[in-house]
C-alpha cells in the first residue's frame, strides 16, 4: 500500500463531489484530460441515465445526442439488455475449460444478419481489438504483410489499429508503427487501384462513412468499386462498421447501402447494448479456415475476456432488440427529419458551412474566421476554428441547453449528432431550437469564444486571467 492506505467503496463513489473526482483523475489517471474536460465545463457529475436522458447530481436532465459515439443505439441502460443480464447472473462468466453456449448463439445470430457468406466470428472487447483481429486474420490468410487505409480514417489507438488510422497527430508520437501500411485518399478508387497493383497488400481497411474524419460520405459507388478492385488484386476488404453498424445509417450495416459484402466485418460499440464491452470480427469460413482452421493454429489469436457469458448475453439481447424495433428504419425516418431541420439552420447562420450524414450519423461543419478577425487576434481565430470551435459549440449546448454532443476526433471543426436510435422528433426539435439559439447569439468566432470560455481565448492570445 502507498501513502493513501484507504480504499474507496462504491458508497464513497456515490458521495464524491465533482471536484473530488477531478482531483482523483488528475492524481491517478490523466491530468491533461481533466484539464481539457474542465476547460469548457464538460466534467459534470452524472448520476443516472435512461433512454435519451441523463441526470446530473443536481437533478438537471440532459438529452444525449452523442450516444457514446454510436455505442448507445438502444439508449442508456436498455431494459432488454439489463433484464437479460439479471436472468443469467448465476451462470459462469469466464470458464475456458468449456465451449460457451452464449458465444455460440451470438455467433449464429450474427451469421443470420450479416451479408453474404460472413459467418465465422471472433469475439473480443472493443472496436480497436476487432480491427487488430481483422489485420492479423488478413495477414495469415493471404500470406501478405502490407495494409492499405485511407487518409482521415479512424480505426483505433492500439498499435496495429493506429497504424491504419489516418491522422498524424495520433500516429507520430508512436513511430515506428507497423511497417507496410500505406494511406490513400478516401473515396479515390484510382488511388486505391494504383496501391493494389504491386500485390503486397493483405487488406484494404475502410469505413463506409468516416465518423471521426468529420462524417465524410464517399462518392456513390465507392465501396462497390473497392470491392471489385480488392477481388481483382487478391486483397481482402475489411469494412470497419464499429460506428456505422447495427442500424445507425438506416441499414443494419452501412455497406448494405451499396450491397457490398466485405471479407472481414468489424463490429463493436452498440453490439453490447451500451452496457457491456464487445468487439467482433466476422469473416467467411474460407478465410477463417485458411487462418485458424486446424488444431495447430486454432489458438493463434485468443482473448481471455472475449466471448464471456455476460457480454454475449448482452449482445444477443441488443441485436434482437435492434432488429425487433426496426431501429434502422427509425434512423431513416428521424435522420431525414433531423437533416432537413439542420439544413434550414444552415441557410440562416453563416458559421455553418457543411451538413452531411446518413441516417442518424450527422456532422455539422463550421466556417473559418474572416481575415480581419484573424488579424485582430494575431492568428488565434484560425487556431480556434481549427481546433476548438466544435468543442465550443458542444460546450454551449451542454452548459446552456443541457444537450450532450461532441466534435469529431480527426476534424475538430465538426460536431457530430449521433443520438440513440430511439430518439423522437420532439427531442430533435429541442436540439434544433438550441442550435438556433447558440448561433443566433454567437454570430462570430470571437463571440463564440468569449461566450464559451475566456480561458481558451486567453491562452491563445498569450494572456493570463
Amino acid at each position: 500500500m502507498k501513502n493513501d492506505k484507504r480504499l474507496f467503496s462504491i458508497d464513497d463513489v456515490r458521495n464524491f463531489s465533482q471536484s473530488e473526482v477531478r482531483n482523483l483523475v488528475k492524481d491517478y489517471m490523466n491530468p491533461g484530460l481533466a484539464q481539457m474536460m474542465g476547460l469548457l465545463n464538460f466534467d459534470k457529475k452524472f448520476v443516472k441515465a435512461a433512454g435519451m436522458q441523463v441526470w446530473d447530481h443536481e437533478g438537471q436532465v440532459y438529452l444525449d445526442f452523442l450516444g457514446a459515439y454510436g455505442a448507445l443505439n438502444l439508449g442508456h441502460n436498455p431494459p432488454a439488455v439489463l433484464d437479460t443480464l439479471t436472468e443469467i447472473q448465476d451462470m459462469p462468466n469466464l470458464l475456458q475449460a468449456s465451449l460457451n453456449g452464449m458465444a455460440a448463439a451470438l455467433a449464429h445470430n450474427l451469421a443470420q444478419v450479416t451479408p453474404g457468406k460472413l459467418s465465422r466470428t471472433f469475439f473480443c472487447n472493443s472496436g480497436a481489438e476487432s480491427v487488430e483481429g481483422a489485420l492479423k486474420l488478413a495477414r495469415i490468410a493471404t500470406g501478405r504483410k502490407g495494409f492499405l487505409y485511407t487518409e482521415g480514417a479512424f480505426h483505433g489507438k492500439t498499435l496495429g489499429a493506429l497504424s491504419v488510422t489516418g491522422r498524424k497527430k495520433y500516429q507520430e508520437p508512436f513511430y515506428p508503427l507497423i511497417p507496410g501500411c500505406h494511406a490513400i485518399p478516401y473515396g479515390d478508387t484510382e488511388a486505391l487501384e494504383n496501391a493494389l497493383i504491386p500485390g503486397n497488400a493483405a487488406a484494404f481497411i475502410v469505413e463506409p462513412i468516416q465518423g471521426e474524419g468529420g462524417v465524410i460520405i464517399p462518392p456513390e459507388g465507392y465501396l462497390r468499386k473497392a470491392r471489385e478492385l480488392c477481388t481483382k488484386y487478391g486483397t481482402l476488404l475489411i469494412i470497419d462498421e464499429v460506428q456505422t453498424g447495427l442500424g445507425r445509417t438506416g441499414k443494419l450495416f452501412a455497406s448494405e447501402h451499396e450491397n457490398v459484402v466485405p471479407d472481414i466485418l468489424c463490429l463493436a460499440k452498440s453490439l453490447g447494448g451500451g452496457v457491456v464491452p464487445i468487439g467482433a470480427s466476422v469473416t467467411t469460413p474460407e478465410i477463417w479456415d485458411k487462418a485458424y482452421g486446424a488444431m495447430d493454429n486454432a489458438l493463434l489469436h485468443t482473448s481471455t475476456f472475449g466471448g464471456n457469458s455476460r457480454a454475449m448475453a448482452a449482445g444477443i439481447a441488443a441485436l434482437n432488440a435492434i432488429i425487433e424495433a426496426d431501429l434502422a428504419g427509425k434512423a431513416v425516418e428521424n435522420g431525414r427529419y433531423l437533416m432537413d431541420e439542420i439544413r434550414d439552420l444552415g441557410d440562416k447562420h453563416q458559421l455553418i458551412t457543411g451538413i452531411r450524414g446518413k441516417g442518424l450519423l450527422i456532422g455539422i461543419e463550421f466556417s473559418k474566421p474572416a481575415g480581419l478577425v484573424d488579424r485582430i487576434t494575431k492568428g488565434a481565430a484560425s487556431k480556434l476554428s481549427t481546433e476548438y470551435l466544435g468543442a465550443m459549440v458542444a460546450g454551449e449546448l451542454l452548459n446552456r441547453h443541457r444537450i450532450i454532443t461532441a466534435y469529431t476526433l480527426n476534424n475538430p471543426n465538426v460536431i457530430r449528432l449521433e443520438p440513440p436510435l430511439i430518439v423522437t422528433k420532439t427531442e430533435i426539435d429541442t436540439l434544433v431550437e438550441a442550435l438556433d439559439e447558440v448561433f443566433t447569439r454567437n454570430r462570430s468566432h470571437i463571440r463564440m469564444a468569449l461566450s464559451s470560455t475566456k480561458t481558451v481565448m486567453g491562452s491563445l492570445l498569450g494572456r493570463k486571467h
